[in-house]
This record gives structure tokens, C-alpha cells and sequence, in this order.
């Protein structure tokens, strides 16, 4: 299991934060753009993140809660991210929303709300290359993980496998130490609070990496 470690919720300024997660073993930087639309919250413009991250050595695992997210995609190609990520229920578009991020050789994701019905992501299945399965209502960091994640989680590992498809499974919202013993099976788990409250970054993704 690969560990996408989120700066959004920390003990420290956001550049110290990213900076302290780029010592340890984490796999990816999980950047989560808020619109103030799609979510409550607005944290981000694209100059602010594109100068923030403009160095990074981290893969960049960047999730999009924003509406129209193709707007974006332009200027957020020039990080060279390893995927781009956006809600299922953020855009009519979703089908053109891939065919620009794939036209920058950029991994594609989709995201699903908790009380989103899995089949909304069905259609697309075959076109993007990841699935991340909220745990809790996005938005906001610190939240406590949603218990029915666990059967989303295992709907979708069926449907890859019957469909011989090989995107891989994200989840994102309340992963600890406790809740990854949950979701085994999962692919990539993000983690944010969990690891950047924490007075020891590495100490907390080897738990993570290493639970039994």
C-alpha cells in the first residue's frame, strides 16, 4: 500500500509542512484544492499553488473539490503532477474533463462523495487510471471515517476484477492507524492530520505502511 500524506490539515505553515513530509518515505503529496462552491471552503488560488509546489520532489497526488474542474487542468499540467483528480458529481463534462488531463500524459482520477452512488462511477471505469473513494464528507480535514467506506471499497475491487480493469483505489478522510487495518486491500490511502499533527512524520507513516 502506497501512503499519499495531505499537508491540509497541520501544526505548521503549509510550505514547513510539505517540506517536513518530503524527508520521510511518503509516495505522494495529496494536494486538496477547495473552490468555495463545490465545498464550503476556499483555500487556494492558482498562482498560490503553483508557486507553493513549483519545487516539490514528491510525486504530486492533486484532488480537485472544485466545480468546472477542466479550468484548471492548464495550469496545474505545468507541475507535472503524477494524477489529477475530481468529483464525479462536480461537472457534466467528466468525459472531456479526462480527454484534457490524459492530452498532458497525466494520470487520471475520479472521486465519489460518501452518499454517491458507487454505479455514477461505472461509466468511466475503463478511462481513467484512478478511483478515490471518499471517507468522509470532503472538505475538511480531521473528520472520523466513515465504517461503510469498508463496502465501497469492496464493490469496487470486484467490479475491477470482473471487468479486467486495473485502475487503482484511493481513499482519502480519517485514515489512522486504527482505520487502515479497515482496508487492507486498498491501493493508495491519504492521510493528513493523522501524520501532520504529529510531532514525528516518518514515525506515523510507518505505522500506516507496516499495520498488522
Amino acid at each position: 500500500m502506497k501512503i499519499s500524506v495531505s499537508y491540509l490539515s497541520s501544526k505548521y505553515a503549509k510550505e514547513a509542512t510539505i517540506k517536513l513530509i518530503e524527508k520521510t518515505s511518503a509516495d505522494y503529496l495529496h494536494v486538496d484544492l477547495m473552490d468555495g462552491g463545490f465545498v464550503p471552503t476556499k483555500n487556494f488560488t492558482i498562482p498560490e499553488v503553483l508557486d507553493l509546489l513549483e519545487n516539490h520532489k514528491k510525486p504530486l497526488d492533486i484532488h480537485l473539490m472544485v466545480f468546472d474542474p477542466i479550468i484548471y487542468i492548464d495550469d496545474l499540467a505545468k507541475l507535472e503532477p503524477k494524477y489529477i483528480t475530481f468529483h464525479v458529481e462536480a461537472t457534466k463534462d467528466i468525459v472531456k474533463t479526462i480527454e484534457k488531463i490524459r492530452k498532458y500524459n497525466i494520470g487520471v482520477g475520479l472521486s465519489i462523495k460518501p452518499n454517491t452512488d458507487l454505479y455514477e462511477l461505472m461509466p468511466y471505469l475503463s478511462l481513467i487510471d484512478l478511483v478515490l473513494i471518499m471517507s468522509v464528507e470532503p472538505g475538511a480535514g480531521g473528520q472520523e471515517f466513515i465504517p461503510s467506506s469498508t463496502d465501497r471499497l469492496k464493490e469496487l475491487i470486484e467490479f475491477r476484477f470482473q471487468n479486467n480493469l486495473s485502475f487503482q483505489i484511493e481513499m482519502d478522510g480519517g485514515i489512522n492507524a486504527d482505520t487502515i487495518k479497515l482496508v487492507p486491500d486498498l491501493d493508495i490511502a491519504v492521510s493528513g492530520s493523522f501524520i501532520c499533527k504529529s510531532d514525528d512524520y516518518q514515525e506515523k507513516i510507518d505505522e500506516l505502511k507496516n499495520f498488522k
